[in-house]
C-alpha cells in the first residue's frame, strides 16, 4: 500500500509539472503532449491497483494489524487477560458459571439484545466489557428459544441479529488467539464499512441461526408435551400397573363396546364368544389397568360363559371405570353398581 501511494504521489507530480510546462510553452510540445498522456495512463493504472487493494484490505482475514488499529484501544484492558488462555472447565462447572453470570448480569443482557443500532451496541459493550464473552451468546441463544416457543417472532429476530453480532465477536477473538474484548471496535467498525458481500454472509447467518432456533423450539415444545402426556399415564395407571386407554384400545371392538355401554349382560356374552384363555387374558388386563373393578364377589361370572368357574357360587358385579377421554365422575360409578346389584 505505501509503494502505491509513492507510486501515486510521484506520477501526480510529474503530471503537473508536465501540464505547467506545456501552459508557458516550455520545452518540445509533442514530447511534452506525449509525456502527459503516458503521465494520464500511468495515474489510472495507479488508481486501478489502489481500487484493487482497497477490495483485497476489505475481504483478507481478520489479523493483529487490523485489530490494533488507533481509535479502538482506549478500553483499558489487562493484557495478561487478552493473552491468557481460558481454563478447561467441565460442563457441570460450565453451566454452574452461566447461571450465575446470568443472575448478575440479566438486566444488562436484556438492554444489550434489544439494541439495533451498530454504534449503540458497541458503546454499550465497551461500556460493559464484561458481556463480551460466550456467556452473553449463550444467554441470547436461550432467550430466543424462549421467545420463540412463545411465538413472539419480531422478539426472536431483534435478539438473533445481536447473538450474531456476539458470535462474530467470539469468533474473531478465537481466530486470533486474543481476548474478545479486544475485538468489539474493530468488529463493529468492519461491519459498518465493509462491503456488500461480508454483509450478505452476516445477513445469512442470521437467517441459519433462526431457523436452528426454530427447529430447537419444536424440539423442545414436543418433549414438553411428551413428558405432560407421561405424568397423565402415569396418573391413570390401575392397580396392576397398566394404562387404562392402552388396554381399551387393544380390546376387540365387540368388547369396547360392552365397556363403553356398561352392559355386563352384553360383555358376558362377548366373552362367552372367546377362547377361554384369551376370555382371561383380557379380563385380567382390564382389572390390571383400573379399567372394570370388581366387587368382593368373584370375576367369574363375565367369563362363566366361556368356561370360567364362579368362587363359592356367588355372582360378580362390575364396575367401569372411565375408558378413554370419558367425563364420567364417581357418582356415575357408584349409581352403576347400584343398578348391578339392584339386578341380583
Amino acid at each position: 500500500k505505501e509503494t502505491i501511494n509513492i507510486k501515486k504521489k510521484t506520477t501526480e507530480e510529474k503530471l503537473q509539472e508536465a501540464k505547467e510546462k506545456l501552459q508557458r510553452n516550455e520545452g518540445n510540445l509533442d514530447e511534452l503532449k506525449k509525456s502527459i498522456e503516458e503521465l494520464e495512463r500511468e495515474q489510472e493504472r495507479v488508481k486501478q491497483e489502489e481500487e484493487e487493494l482497497r477490495k483485497k484490505e476489505k475481504l483478507q482475514p481478520w489479523n493483529v494489524d487490523t485489530i490494533s488499529k488507533p481509535g479502538f484501544q482506549k478500553t483499558v484492558i489487562n493484557k495478561s487477560a487478552i493473552n491468557r488462555k481460558p481454563q478447561e472447565l467441565s460442563e457441570e462447572q460450565k453451566e454452574l458459571n452461566l447461571r450465575e453470570f446470568i443472575k448478575k448480569y440479566e438486566k444488562q443482557l436484556k438492554q444489550y439484545g434489544m439494541l439495533r443500532k451498530y454504534d449503540d451496541s458497541k458503546k454499550f459493550l465497551l461500556d460493559n466489557h464484561h458481556l463480551a464473552c460466550e456467556d452473553t451468546a449463550n444467554y441470547l441463544v436461550i432467550w430466543c428459544i424462549e421467545l420463540e416457543m412463545q411465538e413472539k417472532h419480531e422478539l426472536v429476530a431483534h435478539v438473533a441479529h445481536q447473538c450474531i453480532c456476539m458470535q462474530y465477536i467470539l469468533d474473531i477473538a478465537k481466530q486470533l488467539d486474543v481476548d474478545p474484548r479486544a475485538c468489539v471496535g474493530s468488529f463493529f467498525q468492519r461491519i459498518q464499512e465493509t462491503d456488500n458481500e461480508y454483509k450478505k454472509a452476516f445477513l445469512d447467518e442470521i437467517e441459519a441461526f433462526k431457523e436452528r432456533i426454530r427447529k430447537r423450539a419444536q424440539e423442545k415444545l414436543q418433549k414438553l408435551i411428551e413428558e405432560q402426556e407421561e405424568e397423565e399415564k402415569k396418573a391413570r395407571l390401575g392397580p396392576g400397573g397398566l394404562d387404562p386407554v392402552e388396554v381399551f384400545e387393544s380390546l376387540p371392538e365387540e368388547l369396547q363396546k360392552c365397556f363403553e355401554t356398561r352392559d355386563i349382560g352384553m360383555l358376558q356374552e362377548a366373552m362367552a364368544k372367546l377362547p377361554p384363555e384369551e376370555a382371561r387374558h383380557h379380563l385380567q388386563r382390564c382389572i390390571d389397568s383400573g379399567l372394570w373393578v370388581p366387587d368382593a364377589k368373584s370375576a367369574a361370572a363375565a367369563t362363566s360363559g366361556s368356561g370360567a368357574d364362579a368362587k363359592d357360587g356367588e355372582e360378580p358385579v362390575y364396575v367401569h371405570v372411565k375408558p378413554k377421554d370419558s367425563a364420567d365422575d364417581s357418582k356415575d360409578v357408584e349409581e352403576k353398581q347400584d343398578e348391578g346389584k339392584a339386578k341380583e
